[in-house]
């Protein structure tokens, strides 16, 4: 029966997506039909509350204000400024400024938190001057594309927001995890590039001119202002003089005084800024929404713990029984199992009448298992 249930929802889902309805109003009507379906509890109560408590989370502030300062950066002359500044650094190293994208994702993926940002601002400028200077283009869009995911891991990453307001993990602490392993995958997709420039030197163009050093560090200046905005935004955290909530607010402030100083602070790019982040956080939210109502619903039906119960049967190998009744059980991937088992024992569903089912009393139910 609950096999049977779990098909019927997914083909629902896999149904209403395909008919054109977005992600967010997906998941919370696939959660409203296993609910009205298969539960007693008021399916709008729940609803109404658990949305309530997903987008009125504090610590969601910092998102909407990252992707602000990325659509406010996307509008100025620094990624212009970046290449300026990076290509006389790498006219010595083999694949020379295709090194430029690489390196330009990784510096500006550390101030957008946006994989398509970094990828659409550093390729506007970067493709274009590559094509010009007789780069092959399958090269110049693969290191660009590589480079671009980098916007997922290197702080301050949206995706790593969503996480860590999701599964209740300090984000701060997310955003240090992420630094080593962005600027390792950067080194691998230089290794790569530098590894493919060397198999094929009759591709890449020579060097344009010989620059002194004296020459490199004039037109490293033209770093100076994303180099700032990235120690003003991640130091700050990494510091603990502020949260990521004020460092994102801290990240807007440093982005409109960037595009001030560069003359790109008009009405026109402010107010195409502000609408372009209203635009994304809304369907994060909404996703985010969704994903926290079918949640609900898919703890109330139970079906996580028929789904534990149903592969404990299964006669597997001690390691692989333990790794799934792990994964199922664990509340931060699933915390629809400790939902049910405080509903099986009546208390959920007791404060549910009496008008006290609480998103902060489920969040401490599912952290304590009691």
């Amino acid at each position: 029966m609950d096999l049977t249930i779990t098909a019927l929802l997914i083909i629902t889902l896999f149904v209403i997506l395909g008919s054109g309805v977005w992600i967010g109003l997906s998941l919370a009507g696939v959660a409203w039909i296993g609910m009205e379906l298969f539960t007693s509890r008021p399916v709008g109560d729940s609803m109404a509350v658990t949305i309530w408590g997903s987008a009125s989370s504090w610590t969601l502030t910092a998102l909407p204000l990252f992707i602000w300062m990325g659509e406010i950066l996307f509008r100025t002359k620094l990624s212009e400024d970046m290449f300026k500044g990076l290509a006389p650094w790498l006219e010595k190293l083999p694949g020379r400024l295709l090194h430029t994208n690489i390196i330009g994702c990784t510096i500006f993926a550390a101030v957008s938190g946006s994989s398509a940002a970094t990828c659409a601002t550093i390729g506007k400028m970067t493709l274009p001057e590559l094509k010009r200077r007789g780069y092959p283009d399958s090269i110049a869009i693969g290191t660009l594309a590589g480079a671009g995911t980098l916007g997922l891991l290197i702080p301050p990453s949206i995706i790593m927001i969503v996480y860590g307001v999701t599964a209740n993990v300090s984000i701060a602490q997310l955003f240090i995890a992420g630094v080593f392993p962005g600027l390792l995958l950067a080194s691998l997709f230089m290794a790569y590039t530098i590894g493919w420039s060397l198999l094929h030197p009759d591709q890449i163009p020579p060097a344009d001119q010989n620059m002194t050093f004296l020459q490199k560090l004039d037109a490293s200046r033209n770093l100076i202002p994303v180099i700032s905005l990235i120690t003003a935004v991640l130091g700050s955290i990494y510091t603990g003089l502020a949260t990521a909530t004020e460092a994102a607010g801290l990240g807007v402030v440093g982005a409109m005084v960037i595009a001030a100083i560069q003359g790109e602070m008009n009405w026109k790019n402010f107010r195409d800024s502000l609408l372009g982040a209203t635009r994304l956080y809304c369907m994060i939210a909404l996703i985010l929404a969704g994903a926290a109502f079918l949640t609900l619903a898919m703890g109330y039906i139970g079906l996580p713990r028929h789904l534990a119960e149903w592969i404990g049967g299964l006669g597997l190998s001690t390691g692989a029984g333990h790794g799934a009744d792990g994964f199922l059980h664990h509340p931060r991937l699933l915390p629809g199992r400790d939902f049910h088992y405080r509903a099986d024992h009546g208390h959920l569903a007791a404060d549910h009448r009496k008008g006290r089912h609480r998103p902060d009393l489920v969040r401490y139910l599912c952290r304590t298992g009691g």
